[in-house]
């Protein structure tokens, strides 16, 4: 059986992606995905390159490396229109470096200040964007990199109990609902993370089959 390595700790991510994945048919039969608890020894690995595309190799070569199996790491956030695309690549940390164990006080510390930071701003004026890069490393082999991206606008107050991270405020384009109020396959359809990773979930089967040859 293959099985490939999805690079995060992120409990809401994993299940996230491991529903995208395995919606994806006979692109992903017979294939085992793992996330970082099945390697508890994995190294952290500090975000810091520039670019969600950097980032994202970041990770999945140093994964990679450390298991010996293909590696799928993403990097994703949000750009807001009036904050000249902020907090872009620092999303996960614009109100600061939080541990795991604080994760969703870490979000909602994130999503508090980015509304504290648009109050005065219009309504018409509160466009952005949720951006996702995910990266395929095959040890020895090929790497791949995709995008994907999603468009809508940030409203003043959180609303749903879904998702995580900044989609309490997230209303989708030719939508009204936040996309924590979204059922997940509806998400999963349309988001940034859901394009990105079934146009990776294209190449895993030409990149794995490339590796069990070498």
């Amino acid at each position: 059986m293959n099985r490939i390595v999805l690079a995060t700790r992120n409990r809401g991510k994993i299940v996230e992606l491991e529903r995208i994945l395995g919606d994806l048919g006979a692109a992903m039969a017979g294939l085992e995905v793992a996330g970082l608890e099945a390697f508890p020894d994995a190294p952290d690995v500090p975000e810091t390159e520039p670019t969600f595309e950097g980032n994202a190799l970041l990770k999945a070569r140093a994964i990679a490396a450390h298991t010996g199996l293909p590696a799928v790491a993403d990097d994703s956030g949000l750009c807001v229109d009036a904050l000249n695309g902020m907090p872009g690549v620092l999303s996960a940390r614009w109100s600061g470096r939080f541990g795991d164990a604080a994760a969703s006080g870490k979000d909602r510390a994130n999503l508090d200040l980015v509304l504290d930071q648009l109050a005065d701003v219009a309504d018409e004026l509160r466009g952005g964007h949720f951006v996702c890069a995910a990266a395929l490393v095959v040890p020895g082999g090929a790497e791949h990199v995709v995008e994907g991206r999603m468009h809508g606008r940030i409203i003043r107050a959180p609303r749903g109990s879904g998702g995580f991270g900044y989609d309490p405020v997230f209303v989708p384009d030719d939508d009204t609902r936040t996309t924590a109020e979204l059922a997940p396959d509806e998400k999963d359809a349309i988001s940034h993370r859901g394009r990105a990773f079934r146009a990776l979930a294209e190449l895993l089967p030409d990149a794995l089959a490339t590796a069990r040859t070498r």
